[in-house]
């Protein structure tokens, strides 16, 4: 089915695919046309709350290891820096004790509850007191820092296996101190935290692990219960059910609008079956009369009868077709099928008013058009303008009059005849609707139906009211963005 024109005029007919399609076939709407979209990833056939909670376990996780790896370098950098001031301050005790008095030198620092050992290293690389197995080592910068060469600095020794923060300063006289203390136990400390860090980080993904597919399953079961009434529906083909619709956010609009779906659901599925049982009446009844008929023509019936029956038959025959024709329109979608185009809306009631006039020789019609453009499809609106005059001629009297107006994009049909009771008038345009003066008239009861589908297809007004004087009036109003 051709869409309308959009607004900047272009058009999209049956040739040209839409984007979907063009996704379906693999081909994307760039350019080229040739790349094709990326297949969905693996993890996105996992259920939705799973997809949440690995998400959100992932974001957590970051979260997590970027605070604990702040926190951590904030410990170490604390522990350090303590232990580096206690360094700075012992070796400006030394030096100031080796200005006013004589050294009397350190203990060896090998052991856990020693204090920081002292040695002094002179400019030629002499150390006092001489390095032994309680000693820490002494770096080769040392002596640049005794000449005075560079500044002071840290450096990491050991004795042994025990591992040394040693901090060397000038102390005047071409000499250097180097003052050390075992840093294994801030080491300790800082493995123990990063390690207690980590577990708390693991801990903590867990949980939001945990946490999140809870709130996605909470969070989602407004959408379960959409499914799961979709399923239901599916399964017994039954649009009566109903989603309980809780709050006001998204969720609930989803729900709300997905009820309002199911009410024009089943708003069609009643009238479907309504069409079919009003048709089957409607059919069943020229059907019997077309097989007494039959079984009478079998007989040996006088001429004359035989051919009154004959004529009979034949109108009964025209009366069924135009029956099937009008269920076959009636079964066509709402919207305009065919390519739309530009309609000279006017030239198309000049030509059904003719018809008319041809089929009904004793009725007058007086036409009063104005040139009119619609876009639409020109069959169908043929076929409504036809209906229109159609009902107005059968309800006018003998050499009565049938007056037909197009101005200002409205076409009014108006009869002269007994006019509609105000209890049928809003079900004239009903399917298999007739009001109780038209029952003994011929015709379906769809005639007006199927105008009303054309005009809802076209996007235009429709309506029916008492014309001043007597008789009935309908009026059909195109939109301005249709003309």
């Amino acid at each position: 089915m051709a869409e309308r024109p959009d607004r900047d005029g272009q058009r999209r007919g049956r040739d040209q695919p839409s984007p979907a399609d063009a996704a379906a076939s693999g081909g994307a709407p760039g350019r080229g046309g040739a790349t094709s979209w990326p297949k969905p990833a693996v993890w996105t056939r996992w259920p939705l709350r799973v997809r949440l909670a690995v998400l959100t376990a992932v974001v957590v996780a970051g979260a997590v290891l970027a605070g604990a790896g702040v926190a951590f370098v904030v410990v170490r950098h604390t522990l350090y820096g303590e232990l580096d001031g206690s360094l700075r301050r012992e070796a400006t005790r030394v030096e100031r004790q080796i200005d006013r008095t004589t050294w009397l030198g350190s203990a060896e620092c090998g052991y856990a509850t020693a204090p920081a050992c002292v040695q002094i290293i002179d400019a030629r690389g002499r150390v006092e007191p001489e390095p032994g197995g309680g000693s820490p080592e002494v770096p080769g910068t040392a002596v640049g820092v005794a000449r005075g060469e560079r500044g002071a600095l840290f450096v990491d020794t050991r004795i042994g296996e025990i591992p040394l923060r040693g901090y060397i300063a000038p102390i005047g006289g071409d000499r250097a101190v180097q003052v050390s203390i075992r840093s294994d136990r801030v080491e300790a400390t800082v493995v123990d935290v990063g390690a207690r860090l980590a577990l708390a980080g693991a801990v903590g993904v867990v949980l939001a692990g945990g946490l999140g597919y809870l709130v996605a399953r909470t969070g989602l079961r407004p959408v379960a219960r959409l499914t799961r009434t979709a399923e239901t529906i599916a399964a017994t083909r039954d649009p009566g059910h109903r989603i309980d619709v809780y709050g006001s956010d998204e969720l609930a609009r989803l729900a709300d609008s997905f009820n309002t779906m199911l009410d024009e659901l089943e708003r069609s599925v009643t009238a479907q079956r309504r069409l079919v049982a009003d048709a089957s009446h409607e059919l069943r009844t020229p059907l019997t009369g077309l097989r007494t008929n039959i079984d009478l023509l079998a007989r040996d019936l006088p001429p004359e009868r035989r051919t009154r029956i004959h004529r009979t038959l034949r109108t009964q025959i025209t009366e069924m077709t135009g029956l099937v024709n009008d269920l076959i329109e009636l079964a066509r979608d709402e919207a305009p099928e065919g390519r739309t185009e530009d309609v000279r809306l006017d030239e198309a009631v000049r030509h059904c008013v003719d018809s008319e006039r041809r089929n009904r020789p004793g009725i007058r019609c007086d036409v009063r058009v104005e040139p009119t453009v619609v876009v639409g499809v020109p069959e169908r609106l043929a076929r409504a303008v036809t209906n229109l005059l159609d009902n107005a001629a059968k309800f006018s009297p003998r050499n009565g009059r049938v007056e037909v107006g197009l101005v200002g994009g409205e076409l009014t049909v108006r009869d002269h005849g007994p006019g509609i009771d105000p209890v049928d008038l809003p079900h004239v345009f009903d399917r298999f609707y007739r009001a109780r003066d038209a029952r003994g008239l011929p015709g379906s009861g769809l005639g007006l139906a199927i105008v009303r589908q054309v005009a809802e297809g076209h996007g235009a007004e429709l309506r029916a009211e008492p014309a001043p004087g007597g008789g009935t009036v309908f009026r059909m109003s195109f939109p301005a963005e249709e003309r």
